[in-house]
């Protein structure tokens, strides 16, 4: 049973980045539709697609906006995470990398 002295205090309020993993392929033109978040999609070890969310969203009622549209598309969602900044810095210059910009 996980105390409540060891979790981390959680904000639910003000800007946060997201991951968001889910079952099945979602091209970038929902992207726009699902707050700007980037999308990638790559292939589980048993070769099922999934599609990877990552950006930064306002509040958590936008989080629930991209949750409720995915689950009205029928995707699984598989995982939900917020990433700490280090995290998201690191994660924004590799994309800027493959996209063959600079950092």
């Amino acid at each position: 049973m996980i105390q409540t002295h060891d979790i981390k205090e959680i904000e639910f309020g003000g800007l946060a980045t997201y991951r968001i993993v889910v079952k099945g392929e979602l091209g970038d033109e929902w992207s726009d539709r699902l707050a700007g978040m980037a999308i990638s999609v790559s292939r589980s070890e048993t070769g099922s697609p999934r599609a990877t969310l990552f950006g930064l969203l306002r509040d958590q009622a936008q989080l629930n906006g991209v949750l409720e549209t995915l689950y009205s598309l029928h995707l699984p969602i598989l995982r939900v995470e917020k990433v700490d900044e280090d995290a998201s810095h690191h994660m924004n210059e590799a994309n800027m990398a493959i996209k063959g910009g600079a950092p």
